[in-house]
């Protein structure tokens, strides 16, 4: 891990969705990550973080909408969302927050 990223700069906030609650049940987690981050960070972060042993770690990346308000066009940041799947007899609860 570098030295600039700490755990909470690279785990930013669980999602929580009708997906991710489904991915739930396949003991897998849903995380907003940082845009840099990469799958090595990501579990080591979730390690340490909740003490839970990571099988595996898949991201993807939401490229963010462009918008137009009152005539001015801008555009939504982009989004990357890693996918954690635990170990057997491992679990997060997300509702408890960071």
């Amino acid at each position: 891990m570098s030295a600039k990223h700490n755990h909470y700069d690279v785990i930013r906030k669980p999602i929580i969705t009708e997906k991710a609650t489904m991915a739930s049940e396949a003991n897998a987690v849903v995380f907003e990550v940082a845009i840099d981050s990469n799958k090595p960070m990501i579990k080591e972060a979730v390690e340490a973080l909740f003490g839970v042993k990571v099988k595996a770690v898949n991201t993807t990346i939401t490229k963010g909408k462009v918008k137009r308000f009152r005539g001015q066009i801008g555009k939504r940041k982009d989004v990357k969302k890693a996918y954690v799947t635990l170990e057997e007899g491992n679990t997060i609860d997300v509702s408890t927050g960071l």
